[in-house]
């Protein structure tokens, strides 16, 4: 069973995505690209305001190597 992704900006995700040891290397137009230590990379679009589609947050989650119970977590601490 799959399990349902919650709607999320493109903000909200950034900072998940720092809290998990990303940070900002470089921005192309409205791609922000997020490497961590071990040199994993993440590409956010970035469109304020707007909610992310939940194949890109899929996408971001499986990038990023962490689950969805584990994205919503983080979610409530941010």
């Amino acid at each position: 069973m799959s399990q349902k992704l919650p709607r999320v900006t493109a903000d909200k995700m950034i900072r998940v995505v720092e809290k998990l040891g990303f940070s900002l290397v470089r921005q192309s137009g409205s791609h922000k690209i997020y490497k961590n230590e071990s040199g994993k990379r993440i590409t956010i679009s970035y469109h304020p305001g707007k909610v992310l589609h939940p194949k890109v947050i899929k996408s971001i989650l499986k990038d990023a190597d962490i689950s969805v119970e584990k994205f919503k977590e983080l979610l409530k601490k941010v």
